[in-house]
């Protein structure tokens, strides 16, 4: 029984979502979003409530009932609020530029990191004397931005002895306590 799945997606008053077939179409102020379903889920707009009702009780349907439920709940989210994902540069002479949709890294290789961003983020890089720089992805999509956040947080990964690398601004870094020296 899928909790999540029976749950109804309330749709705010400035926001308008189309159903085409198997297809869920949300629009807002801040973009718009689409979102194809497998044919097992159906979804109805009633009074400004999105309800999802599956068809089978096999095990894969009940699970892309909440699947389902949970990407157009974060589709609507995205369209009225947006989403924002802050990552923080850590380490000597690393560096962040924004031109257009050009992100250009220096993070300590001999070679500086070039990253073309998709249209529908906006990003902005922050680097004040003194602090780490912090760079800003926003989007109303959350899969895409949570996918370019991936990205760049591979380039370099923290390390947990000194905990250089690119990290989530207030994420806890599990740190590790270096050789000792004996005598």
């Amino acid at each position: 029984m899928s909790r999540i799945g029976k749950a109804p997606v309330q749709i705010p008053a400035k926001v308008e979502v189309k159903l085409d077939g198997n297809t869920v179409h949300v629009k807002g102020p801040k973009g718009e979003l689409s979102q194809l379903m497998d044919s097992s889920i159906t979804a109805k707009v009633e009074d400004g409530v999105l309800t999802l009702v599956r068809n089978s009780e096999e095990k894969q349907v009940k699970a892309f009932h909440g699947l389902y439920r949970s990407l157009i709940f974060n589709m609507i989210e995205g369209v009225t609020d947006g989403y924002k994902v802050q990552q923080e540069l850590v380490g000597v002479g690393y560096r962040a530029q924004v031109s257009g949709q050009q992100l250009t890294l220096s993070l300590g290789y001999s070679h500086p990191f070039i990253m073309e961003l998709p249209k529908e983020i906006s990003i902005a890089a922050e680097t004040e004397k003194g602090k780490n720089p912090i760079v800003t992805m926003q989007s109303c999509d959350k899969q895409l931005l949570g996918q370019a956040a991936a990205k760049l947080r591979s380039l370099r990964k923290p390390e947990p002895y000194k905990g250089k690398g690119i990290k989530f601004v207030g994420e806890q870094l599990r740190r590790k306590a270096g050789k000792t020296s004996s005598k």
